[in-house]
C-alpha cells in the first residue's frame, strides 16, 4: 500500500466542494412554476429546499467518521455516485413527493464533498495555512449557490425546470471522473471502528470542548444569515417587489461577487494575521451590511438593489470570517478532523434548514422578518466566537499554571 501523502490539487478540491452547494438552489427560480406544474403550494415546494438542507446536515454526521475510519477517497467517490444518480431521478419526478425524495438523496450524496474536502485540507496543512487554503474552498460553498440561481433562471426560461437537474447531474459526473483520476488519499491515521457508539463518543468529545463549540457555532450562525436570505429572498423579489426569476438570478451575482471578494481577502491575509483576527474583520464587515440593509428598509422603498447590495457586503464578511472559523474548529482535535468537519457541517445545515423553514412561514407582506433574522444570526455568531476565544485563553492559562506548578 502506498502511504505517500500527495497534496490534492486545490482546483480539484474546489470542484468537489461545489457539487452540493450547486444543487442546493439552482432550481430556486423555477420554484413558483414547479408549484403550478405539480399543482401544490409554495410551502410544499419549499420542502425540497428545507429537506435538502436536512439531508446535507444528517449525511455529514456519517461521512466524517466513515472517512476517519476508511479514508477520504473511497467515501467521497461513493457520495458522488449517489449525487449523480439522484439528480437524474429528481429530473424525471412524476409527483412532488417523488421530487422531494430525489432531493433528499441528492443532498446525501452532495454533502460528501462539502465535509471531506475540509478534512483533506486539515490532513495536509497547519492551522493558519489551512485557513488560507480553505478560503478558496469555502468560497465554492457559497459562490456555487450564489451563481446557481443565475444559471437556473436562464435554464428555466429556455428549457423548463428539469434542465437544472440535468445540468447538476452532468456537472457531478464530470467531477466524479476527475476525482477518480486526480484526488488521492490523504488520511493515513485511521481510527479503529466505525460503529454508531464510536461516532457518538467522538461527537460527544467534540461538543464538550468549548473552543470547538464556539468556533462551530460561529460558522453556523454566520452561514445561517446566508441561508435565511436564500430561503426568503425569492418570495421578497417575486411576490413583494414584483420582479422576475431572471432578475433574481442576475442580482444574486452581487452576493457571489461579495463572497468571492471576501474569500480572496481571506486567502491572502489569513497566514499573516491568523484565524482570530480574520474572524473579527469578517464580522465587522457583515455588521456593516446588516446595518445598511436595515437602513434601506427604514428609509427607502423596497427594491432589488436595496436588498442585494447590503447582502453582498454581508457575504463579503462571511467570506473573510468563515475559512478561519472552519480551520479553528477542525484544528481543535486533528486526530478526528473528518468527524469535526462533519459535526460542523451538520450544525451549519441543520440551522440553515430550520431558518429556511421559519422564514418560509414568517414572510407575508413585509421583508422585515428576513432582515431581523439575518441581524440576529450575525450577532449570535459573533457571541459564539467570543466564547471560543475566552475558552481557549482559559485553557492556555490553566496549562501554563500546571507547568509552573510542576517546576
Amino acid at each position: 500500500m502506498n502511504l505517500e501523502r500527495r497534496t490534492p490539487p486545490t482546483a480539484m478540491l474546489i470542484a468537489v466542494t461545489m457539487t452540493g452547494p450547486l444543487a442546493l438552489n439552482i432550481f430556486q427560480p423555477s420554484m413558483p412554476n414547479m408549484a403550478r406544474v405539480f399543482a401544490t403550494d409554495y410551502a410544499t415546494i419549499q420542502l425540497s429546499l428545507t429537506l435538502f438542507l436536512a439531508g446535507v446536515a444528517v449525511g455529514q454526521l456519517f461521512y466524517g467518521p466513515l472517512s476517519d475510519r476508511f479514508g477520504r477517497r473511497p467515501v467521497l467517490l461513493g457520495g458522488l455516485t449517489l449525487y449523480v444518480l439522484s439528480s437524474l431521478v429528481a429530473m424525471v419526478a412524476p409527483t412532488v413527493e417523488f421530487l422531494i425524495l430525489g432531493r433528499i438523496a441528492q443532498a446525501l450524496g452532495g454533502c460528501a464533498g462539502m465535509v471531506l474536502t475540509r478534512a483533506m485540507v486539515r490532513d495536509i496543512y497547519t492551522r493558519d495555512r489551512a485557513a488560507s487554503v480553505l478560503a478558496y474552498i469555502v468560497m465554492a460553498m457559497a459562490v456555487a449557490p450564489a451563481i446557481a440561481p443565475a444559471i437556473g433562471g436562464y435554464l428555466e426560461s429556455w428549457f423548463g425546470w428539469q434542465a437544472s437537474f440535468l445540468f447538476v447531474a452532468v456537472f457531478g459526473a464530470l467531477v466524479m471522473a476527475a476525482a477518480t483520476r486526480w484526488l488521492h488519499e490523504t488520511n493515513f491515521q485511521r481510527i479503529e471502528g466505525a460503529s454508531l457508539g464510536t461516532m457518538i463518543g467522538i461527537y460527544g468529545r467534540l461538543m464538550r470542548q468549548p473552543v470547538y463549540a464556539g468556533y462551530a457555532l460561529s460558522v453556523a450562525f454566520s452561514t445561517g444569515a446566508f441561508f435565511a436570505f436564500i430561503g426568503g429572498a425569492p418570495y421578497v423579489v417575486i411576490e413583494l417587489i414584483g420582479a422576475s426569476p431572471q432578475d433574481y438570478g442576475i442580482y444574486f451575482i452581487l452576493v457571489a461577487v461579495g463572497y468571492m471578494t471576501g474569500s480572496f481577502i481571506a486567502g491572502r491575509l489569513s497566514m499573516r494575521y491568523g484565524v482570530d483576527r480574520m474572524i473579527r474583520l469578517g464580522v465587522a464587515i457583515s455588521t456593516v451590511g446588516v446595518v445598511a440593509m436595515i437602513a434601506a428598509a427604514l428609509w427607502l422603498p423596497l427594491s432589488l438593489f436595496g436588498l442585494f447590495a447590503p447582502m453582498g457586503v454581508i457575504a463579503m464578511g462571511n467570506g473573510v470570517s468563515q475559512p478561519s472559523g472552519v480551520s479553528g474548529a477542525v484544528s481543535v482535535d486533528p486526530g478526528v478532523a473528518g468527524s469535526a468537519s462533519g459535526l460542523l457541517g451538520f450544525s451549519q445545515m441543520a440551522l440553515g434548514g430550520l431558518l429556511t423553514f421559519i422564514i418560509g412561514h414568517a414572510l407575508s407582506d413585509s421583508a422585515w422578518p428576513l432582515i431581523i433574522m439575518m441581524a440576529v444570526c450575525t450577532a449570535v455568531g459573533y457571541g459564539a466566537f467570543v466564547h471560543a476565544c475566552r475558552s481557549r485563553l482559559r485553557a492556555a492559562r490553566a496549562t501554563l499554571s500546571e507547568a509552573r506548578a510542576g517546576d
